[in-house]
């Protein structure tokens, strides 16, 4: 029978989860994880997401954020998910521009676009 999992590490999985992280009971923690203790007792630790997946991660929040898939976004909600993408620090990542046009099935000048649109608003 598995062992109770304790309850910091249920609380924090779904925002482990939306992060694109993982979350390990304290026998697996590692030196790289953050150690999440419970009255000073060690119960896991939260292992930071692998950042060649984290444009990927963002997409799919921003579909959860938007309430839509990106291949039914209309011109106002690509938009909104470029602003929220930007937000987030989505374009500090090496060909994000390109990754995203892709995503939402727009071209580079176009996200450019909305780039521009949403730092002006």
């Amino acid at each position: 029978m598995a062992s109770p999992v304790h309850p910091l590490i249920e609380a924090i999985q779904p925002i482990a989860d939306a992060l694109g992280a993982s979350v390990h009971g304290a026998e697996r923690v590692t030196e790289a994880d953050l150690p999440l203790f419970w009255e000073g007792e060690l119960v896991g630790g939260l292992r930071r997401p692998d950042l060649h997946d984290a444009l990927d991660t963002l997409l799919l929040a921003v579909e959860r954020e938007i309430g839509i898939l990106r291949s039914e976004m209309d011109r106002a909600q690509k938009q909104e998910a470029v602003a929220l993408l930007n937000e987030w620090g989505a374009f500090t990542l090496r060909k994000s521009v390109e990754d995203v046009a892709e995503a939402l099935g727009v071209s580079r000048f176009t996200v450019y676009n909305y780039l521009e649109r949403a730092g002006g608003d």
